[in-house]
């Protein structure tokens, strides 16, 4: 059956994909209540994930800006750097255990087709992953990466070359090998029952946090900040405190380079109307007459069209605040915490700090926020470089061309 948050999700798919979704459905509901199931996915995240990833007191960033209390949830110190192998983790252990041995995925910023690549090759599973072009040339180090763990990587080519066009190109070739192939869908999106399979999974990142944060402070926090492109860091992140209504749940969205079409990828904050699109309901960037508009923004993950149907529903109930954040403010976000906390944030995880630097200051020293850096910025280094030191990165770029062309 169907699922859906309010009016969002829902499963919009061809005939052809409902058996593999049924089995999908089917296997999670048995599995995510299977001890010796949850076991073996424990021991993953623990010796091989590297969890639980610590909760840093940004002490140095708290002084600065003399608001609320901050801490720094640091995802990116996971196996393969970001969130995405928790999700990709349990999907691959659950494939493994429904026998089936092939895995396909597609990936914009190229975070989630590493994690995907790494835990099928750490289960024995074959893994192909889909890419946009444009996403492929700006995450060149991740196709790199992918390879590495034995993926096979599919350039795609179409429409605007980026991930909504991956993800396209991903369900296609999904109809055609359903029957022994699983899509290993990386955010909490897509059609029922990939929003609760992938916030299941990622949900381990909000209940460390309430447990790391209780250890040290005995209270709840009063404000969760995360950047929020598909939404996996961010229903991760808020899930365990949706019903605590005292905690503040922001989500920061990509402002790009201005509010006209084409220039961002804002969903919520740009009152994008409500679509069916890839097999689900929600709201998506969107032309008048419903046809997918083009996205924008200077991280490769935030840059997707659609947002997953239950950040949607609590968008519209009120229980998660969305803003946004530009490039340009992404981008001095990931220099000032480079040089104030020493980290290193992926240009998402720059989404939420941007969206700290101005709301932190205005908050009570008594209160406590918590920022989750998603994934760490070194995948991006192709892109801040260019931006911040575009000389020295040019003639840097130039002199490895001439040595490799020796």
């Amino acid at each position: 059956m169907p699922k859906y948050f309010g009016q969002y999700g829902g499963q919009y798919v061809g005939e052809v994909l409902r058996p593999a979704l049924d089995e999908l459905a089917a296997a999670f509901a048995k599995y995510k209540q299977d001890k010796n199931f949850l076991a073996e996915y424990t021991d993953l995240l623990a010796n091989y994930a590297g969890r639980p990833t610590p909760l840093l007191y940004a002490e140095n960033l708290t002084r600065a800006l003399k608001g609320a209390k901050t801490y720094i949830k640091l995802e990116g110190l996971a196996n393969t750097g970001a969130h995405k192998i928790n999700n990709a983790l349990g999907q691959a252990l659950l494939v493994k255990k429904m026998g089936k041995k092939h895995v396909i995925a597609e990936t914009g910023a190229g975070q989630h087709g590493v994690a995907a690549a790494a835990a099928c090759a750490r289960l024995g599973l074959r893994c192909e992953v889909f890419m946009g072009a444009v996403d492929a040339a700006r995450q060149q180090p991740n196709v790199f990466l992918m390879k590495q763990y034995g993926a096979r990587v599919h350039i795609v080519n179409e429409g605007t070359r980026t991930l909504k066009d991956a993800v396209n190109a991903c369900l296609k070739n999904w109809s055609a090998r359903a029957a022994d192939t699983h899509y290993l869908i990386g955010s909490a999106l897509g059609p029922y029952p990939y929003p609760d399979i992938v916030k299941f999974f990622q949900s381990i990142i909000g209940r460390e946090v309430k447990q790391q944060l209780w250890q040290r402070e005995k209270k709840l926090p009063d404000l969760l900040i995360a950047c929020c492109g598909g939404g996996s860091n961010s229903i991760g992140m808020f899930a365990p405190f949706v019903s605590a209504k005292k905690v503040r749940l922001l989500a920061v969205e990509a402002g790009g380079l201005g509010r006209k079409a084409g220039q961002h990828a804002s969903r919520i904050c740009s009152r994008s109307p409500i679509g069916i699109i890839e097999g689900y309901k929600s709201r998506f960037v969107q032309t008048a007459d419903g046809q997918v508009e083009a996205t924008h923004s200077v991280s490769a993950g935030l840059d997707y069209t659609g947002i997953g149907p239950e950040l949607a529903a609590l968008a519209e109930a009120g229980r998660v605040e969305f803003t946004t954040a530009s490039d340009k403010e992404a981008l001095q976000a990931y220099q000032y915490l480079a040089r104030t906390e020493g980290l290193l944030f992926a240009l998402e995880s720059a989404h939420a700090a941007a969206a700290a630097l101005k709301i932190i200051p205005r908050l009570p020293k008594n209160k406590i926020a918590v920022i989750n850096m998603s994934g760490r910025g070194d995948k991006d280094i192709f892109i801040t470089a260019a931006e911040l030191s575009k000389k020295e990165w040019t003639e840097f770029l130039r002199q490895e061309t001439r040595r490799l062309c020796v």
